[in-house]
């Protein structure tokens, strides 16, 4: 059995507590155990950041641990409470069942034998510690994608831990950070948000801890670069991955599986197939005309196939089959459609639903909603698959290039402006709209548009159920906002992104529109309560990214700014106090929080930001309870909590009440009174109970566990 005290046990656990603070209850270890640090070592022990630094500071505590049994003992307590599965799938893990895996496959398959083998062959071969990899490349329209998901189908039974599949470019030419693919793939495997790192670096490990025992295919499609992939690549001997090109590219140890134009033979016998032997013997006169237009392109064909027998035109220029199959097809829409057709794809959407389609083209979402399957059906959209069994759709890049072409030529700059304004407009509307409904007490989120049009939810849970789903799109048009010269839209976008960096964690895919809007802040409206409040959402993302220096420097440099603005002053110094916790710098968290508590005091009845103070000033209360437990000043920490618990029970403050019950149990267990902390977490249990709060609760019931063992002499 390994010795708890030993140089490699303590840096098994300070690694486990790292990885695990994408969350709630993980910070609320993370900093215990700051505070068990310092407690152990007799001073301040700034936190670990890079491995060596986390080795230095588990060889301080494990030589004091060796020193002194009394802390031993207590460390030892500590370090059974903290869970170490964070670095791999559990020996019980089972991938959840019913989690999105392929696409769906196409009914009709003709031809590839030689691409098909060349899977088979690296999908059997003997493991030797490689990737099991393959590069399926091939350019658009010739059906590399459907190729990788056909024979995942095909040999779903070399894979009972699951098929997964991450589209790289999310569904526009933009491509997706290794970080967001990366927890799109867990998701899939079922592994709850909350229980994945925060860090990038600790990501990919992470993953390839998870799938490390599991049989496994990974369709990796729309890939750009090595690069992008190298994270998500494992040499797990039971995981194969595909990896879907346009071409090949330098840098991949891949097995490369072609694939290129059908043969006019196979083109005959997919048309067959589609439709029957009776049309294409009546179509015999234009059946050559239409192979050499689809110049062998499975998209191509499956979109001429209703207009077989009809006029054919000649063969495309620049040899681009996939254009000429949009213009065809394009050809024939009516003119509502055409239009609508034309108007979505001046800016590349991710996931277009019939009301925002229905807002940029002027028309009522159920007209939008047939205008989209007609154009679905036409293969002009492809249907994106959610969660929610909603329809959405998105172009593939070389239809949107046809689309927006001729947008510019029948619509002009002027209209193709236009439309982009008003999907632009809808955005803020629905962001603005979600972000009130799903945090409606917080002064970050912008007040609604009052439009009217934008939909109400059912709880905030649904609000912020809907935030997720259009993300793609906010971030778009935050790009889109910042690209057209209008600051206000984008700046509006980003504070409706707080619910979605509070609660849903998305911070990867969020930083890059968080950066535009504060740079835009900062360019337009310095010196506002916009730019504080996006400087302080970035600094928040930046921090749970672990990029502590750089939210440092951007929390320092607004707390200084911001003097003149009492509010503002005052949030970016709580929020510097709240990085520092983060830092197991305890005593400066404490000043901060005092600072932020005199500027709030300052307030007056006239002033901006009234009515926040009180909840404010409870928010300190607690922040401060927190700093004092990590300083080992327990009987003041509970005071503070105690303060802090009052008030947000008075003010129906469930959430905070929660977690304010929860601060208050941690700091009993840090002196391992477990009789007094276990009522304290069946009352935050009972507060959450029926809001859908289960990490949270979830941490409370082991909580709860380690207070019954406590009781009953094992812990």
């Amino acid at each position: 059995m390994l010795d708890p005290i030993s140089l490699t046990a303590v840096s098994a656990v300070l690694g486990a507590v790292g990885s695990g603070m994408a969350n709630e209850a993980g910070r609320w270890v993370w900093e215990s155990t700051g505070g068990y640090v310092r407690r152990i070592v007799g001073r301040e022990i700034p936190a670990p950041v890079a491995p060596g630094e986390l080795d230095a500071v588990a060889l301080m505590v494990s030589e004091r641990l060796r020193q002194n049994p009394r802390l031993a003992s207590s460390w030892t307590a500590f370090a059974s409470r903290v869970s170490s599965t964070g670095r791999g799938a559990p020996a019980d893990f089972a991938p959840r069942a019913g989690q999105p895996g392929l696409p769906a496959s196409v009914r009709f398959f003709t031809d590839r034998k030689e691409a098909l083998k060349s899977l088979d062959r690296e999908a059997s071969r003997r493991a030797d510690g490689t990737p099991r990899l393959a590069l399926v490349h091939g350019a658009e329209g010739m059906g590399t994608s459907t190729l990788a998901v056909h024979w995942g189908v095909r040999q779903s039974g070399l894979f009972p831990d699951g098929q997964l599949y991450a589209d790289l470019a999310g569904g526009t030419t933009v491509a997706r950070g290794a970080g967001t693919v990366l927890r799109g793939l867990l998701r899939q495997l079922g592994v709850p948000d909350e229980e994945m790192p925060t860090a990038a670096d600790q990501l990919s490990e992470f993953f390839r801890g998870w799938v490390a025992d599991l049989r496994l295919l990974i369709v990796l499609d729309h890939v750009h670069s090595a690069a992008q992939i190298r994270p998500l690549l494992t040499s797990a001997p039971a995981v194969f991955t595909i990896v879907v090109a346009r071409s090949p590219f330098p840098g991949l140890d891949a097995v490369r599986v072609p694939v290129g134009p059908l043969a006019d033979k196979d083109a005959v016998r997919l048309l067959t197939q589609l439709l029957d032997k009776p049309a294409i013997a009546a179509a015999r006169a234009t059946l050559p005309s239409v192979l050499a237009r689809c110049g062998g392109s499975p998209y191509a064909l499956r979109a001429a196939a209703p207009r077989l027998t009809g006029p054919v035109s000649g063969t495309p220029a620049g040899g681009d089959p996939v254009r000429a199959a949009a213009q065809d097809t394009y050809g024939a829409l009516d003119p509502g459609t055409a239009r609508l057709y034309r108007l979505l794809a001046v800016r590349e959407w991710p996931a277009l639903d019939a009301a925002a389609a229905a807002r940029v083209a002027g028309v009522t979402p159920e007209d939008a909603g047939r205008r989209l399957e007609e154009l679905a059906d036409g293969l002009l959209l492809e249907r994106n698959a959610t969660a929610d069994g909603g329809a959405r759709y998105h172009y593939r890049p070389a239809v949107r290039g046809h689309a927006e072409s001729v947008a510019v030529q029948e619509d002009g700059i002027a209209g193709c402006s236009a439309a982009m304004a008003r999907a632009l407009r809808w955005y803020v509307d629905v962001s603005t709209s979600a972000a009130h409904q799903a945090l409606p007490e917080s002064w970050r989120v912008p007040a609604p548009s009052g439009t009217g049009d934008a939909p109400a939810y059912g709880s905030r849970g649904e609000a912020l159920d809907a935030l997720i789903a259009e993300s793609g799109n906010l971030i778009q048009a935050v790009h889109c906002a910042e690209e057209s010269g209008d600051p206000d839209s984008a700046v509006r976008l980003c504070r409706s992104l707080w619910p979605l960096q509070l609660k849903a964690g998305r911070h990867e895919m969020l930083l890059p529109a968080l950066r535009a809007g504060a740079r835009l802040a900062d360019a337009h409206l310095p010196g506002s309560a916009d730019a504080g409040a996006l400087h302080a959402q970035l600094a928040h993302t930046l921090t749970e990214l672990r990029l502590w220096d750089e939210a440092e420097a951007l929390a320092a440099a607004r707390a200084e700014e911001a003097a003149g603005h009492k509010r503002g002053h005052a949030s970016a110094t709580e929020f510097l106090g709240l990085l520092r916790l983060r830092q197991w710098r305890f005593q400066e968290a404490y000043d901060c929080f005092e600072e932020a508590d005199a500027v709030l005091v300052t307030i007056r009845a006239a002033d901006e930001g009234t009515a926040d103070v009180p909840r404010a000033r409870a928010l300190l209360e607690r922040h401060r309870g927190r700093a004092l437990r990590g300083l080992g000043r327990f009987e003041e920490s509970r005071e503070r909590l105690e303060t802090a618990l009052r008030h947000f029970r008075a003010d129906g403050d469930t959430y905070n009440t929660a977690r304010t019950l929860t601060d208050l149990a941690e700091t009993w267990l840090d002196q391992s009174d477990t009789a007094t902390a276990r009522p304290l977490v069946e009352a935050a249990i009972t507060t959450l109970s029926g809001q859908g709060a289960e990490y949270h609760v979830a941490h409370l019931r082991s909580m709860r566990e380690r207070c019954t063992a406590g009781e009953h002499g094992g812990g």
